[in-house]
C-alpha cells in the first residue's frame, strides 16, 4: 500500500537535554540568563540606531538588522527550549514544529547573507574610502538589505515546503531540542532525496558561496590596511571591521557543524552544541561584541542612558 503524502504524527517530541536529567535546573538558569542578555542587548542596539541620528550610516543600517535577525531567531528556539527544561516532556506541535522550522531556517540564513553584505560595506570603507559615500548610496543599503530578507524568506519557504510534503508515520522523538531539518528527515516515512538536494544546494550558497565572498572581501581588506604607512592608520582601519571578523568566525564555525557537516553524518550531540552556539551564544554576544569595540555605539548609549557606564 502506498503512503500518504499526508503526515500521520500530529506532534513531535523534542528530545532537548532530557538525557542529562540533573544539569535541567542549571541548564534553565543558564539559558534563561543568556536568552535575556541576548534580547536586552539586542533590542538596544535597535533602539540606540534608531534613535541616535550620528548611527544612521550603512555600517550601523546593517547592525540593526542583524539584531533583528538575532532577536527573530533565539525567540524563535529559546522559549521552547526553556518550556522543556521545565516539563517532564517536551512536545510540540505539527503546525508548531513546522513554523519553528521556518523562522529558524529564514533568520539563520539571513545572517549569513548579510555578514556578506557587512563584508563588502567593509571593503569600500576601508579599500575605496573617498567613494564611500556613493559606492554604498542609502538606495542601495535598502536594496541589499531587502533582498537579503526576501531571499532567505524565499529559501526558508522551499526548505519548509519540502519537510511538510513529507510523511511522519512512525518515530516522533526529534534529537534535537528544536525543530531542525536534518533531525527532522531522520524520521520520515518517505524518500528524502529531494530534500537533501535542496539543503546541498542551499548549503553551497549559504556556506560556502557566502564565505568566499567574505574571505575575498577581506583579502583585499588586508591588502589596503598593510599598505597604510603609519602604525596607528593600520589600528584604526582594522578596528572598523575586527568586530564583524570575529563574529562572522564563531557563527560560521556553529552553522558548519549544525547544517553543513550533518550531510555527511548526523551526529546529535555536536548538532546540540552547535545550536546553542548559534542560536543563543551568538545572539548573546553580537550586541557586546559590537558595543564594546565601538566608540560610536558607547557614545550613543551614555546619550541614551546618562547613568550608563559602558
Amino acid at each position: 500500500m502506498a503512503i500518504s503524502n499526508h503526515s500521520q504524527v500530529t506532534e513531535f517530541i523534542l528530545q532537548g537535554f532530557s538525557e542529562h536529567p540533573n544539569l535541567r535546573i542549571p541548564l534553565f538558569i543558564c539559558f534563561f540568563s543568556l536568552y535575556m542578555v541576548a534580547l536586552i542587548g539586542n533590542v538596544l542596539i535597535i533602539i540606540v540606531i534608531t534613535l541616535n541620528s550620528s548611527l544612521h550610516s550603512p555600517m550601523y543600517f546593517f547592525l540593526f538588522n542583524l539584531a533583528t535577525m538575532d532577536v527573530v531567531l533565539t525567540s524563535s528556539v529559546l522559549p521552547k527550549v526553556l518550556e522543556g527544561l521545565l516539563s517532564e516532556e517536551n512536545i510540540i506541535s505539527y503546525e508548531g514544529c513546522m513554523t519553528q522550522v521556518y523562522f529558524i531556517i529564514w533568520a539563520g540564513s539571513s545572517e549569513l547573507l548579510l555578514f556578506s553584505v557587512m563584508a563588502y560595506d567593509r571593503y569600500v570603507a576601508i579599500c575605496h574610502p573617498l567613494h564611500y559615500n556613493t559606492m554604498m548610496s542609502k538606495t542601495l543599503c535598502n536594496v541589499l538589505v531587502a533582498g537579503v530578507w526576501l531571499i532567505c524568506a524565499f529559501n526558508s519557504s522551499i526548505h519548509t515546503g519540502l519537510t511538510t510534503r513529507l510523511s511522519f508515520c512512525g518515530p516522533n522523538v526529534i534529537t534535537h531540542f528544536s525543530c531542525e531539518v536534518p533531525p527532522l528527515l531522520l524520521l520520515s516515512c518517505t524518500s528524502t532525496y529531494i530534500n537533501n538536494v535542496m539543503t546541498v544546494l542551499a548549503d553551497a550558497f549559504y556556506g560556502l558561496l557566502n564565505f568566499l565572498l567574505i574571505l575575498g572581501s577581506y583579502g583585499f581588506i588586508i591588502s589596503s590596511i598593510l599598505k597604510i604607512q603609519t602604525a596607528e592608520g593600520k589600528k584604526r582601519a582594522f578596528s572598523t571591521c575586527s568586530s564583524h571578523l570575529i563574529v562572522v568566525s564563531m557563527y560560521y564555525i556553529s552553522v558548519f557543524y549544525a547544517y553543513i557537516s550533518p550531510v555527511c553524518s548526523y551526529n546529535p550531540e555536536s548538532t546540540k552544541l552547535a545550536g546553542v552556539l548559534y542560536s543563543l551564544v551568538s545572539p548573546t554576544l553580537n550586541p557586546l561584541i559590537y558595543t564594546l569595540r565601538n566608540k560610536e555605539v558607547k557614545t550613543a548609549l551614555r546619550k541614551l542612558f546618562p547613568t550608563l557606564r559602558t
